[in-house]
């Protein structure tokens, strides 16, 4: 009996269904919370003394998050993740430019 039990509570583990609506769930909310990270450094970097390069490079790094957390919310979360890497590079890149 004990081994019809650990069975069920491995199958409970590997739902494929469940991982891949934790795999939504995550890059959506981890393109917004990117998103919405660059969007208020451009609008912080907005009023500086540095080149207009910095903030638009913040806002292009947010538009590409959000882009990222639409693509994740459909389920394309590979695509998703490497637009993620993608809009943080285009971030770090604004800020190593001023």
């Amino acid at each position: 009996m004990n081994n019809a039990a650990a069975g069920d509570a491995e199958d409970d583990d590997m739902d494929p269904v469940d991982d891949a609506r934790r795999a939504r769930w995550t890059a959506t909310g981890t393109g917004v919370l990117l998103a919405l990270a660059g969007l208020a450094a451009a609008l912080m970097r907005i009023g500086g003394s540095s080149s207009a390069l910095v903030p638009a490079a913040f806002a292009t790094g947010a538009a590409i998050c959000a882009f990222a957390a639409f693509l994740g919310s459909r389920g394309h979360t590979r695509r998703a993740l490497w637009l993620l890497v993608l809009g943080v590079m285009v971030m770090a890149f604004g800020d190593q430019a001023h």
